[in-house]
């Protein structure tokens, strides 16, 4: 279950870019590629066993799925995959050269106002960003290392 080790990398990641600021993640958002090869409900067990002692323990883990889609070499005819994925036009043949649907990124990391291992304020979680705490920013992107 590779999932496992996505999860653990994901959690290694937005902890090192929202450290130090001592509070909680509520929620985290990942946008994941139907061809990705990612089982989503593999992936909210394996993130529940790494966030443990984390903080990100607790946290929601919500997915955007992202569909697969080629552009045919031959006649440039775009369209979409499907599951599993047809790679050749259905029009003329042709393979179909891949536009979308491998992705895995981090696109939203939401804090709340309180430390870990607590509940949040009344008025709401915080997005969490990669600099010192600012409310009411988002992170479009967790980086890379």
């Amino acid at each position: 279950m590779h999932e496992l080790s996505i999860a653990v990398a994901v959690v290694e990641q937005v902890e090192e870019a929202v450290g130090g600021q001592g509070r909680r993640v509520e929620s985290l958002t990942l946008r994941i590629g139907e061809l990705a090869g990612v089982v989503p409900e593999a992936l909210d067990f394996a993130f529940a066993l790494a966030t443990e002692g984390t903080s990100l323990a607790g946290a929601r883990l919500l997915i955007e799925t992202v569909e697969g889609r080629g552009r045919c070499e031959g006649c440039g005819r775009e369209a979409p995959t499907g599951m599993p994925p047809v790679l050749w036009c259905a029009a003329c043949g042709a393979t179909l050269s891949l536009l979308g649907g491998r992705e895995l990124e981090i696109v939203r990391v939401v804090l709340a106002d309180g430390p870990p291992g607590t509940r949040g304020a009344q008025d709401g979680p915080r997005p969490a960003v990669a600099g010192p705490p600012t409310r009411d920013e988002e992170a479009g992107h967790v980086p890379h290392r």
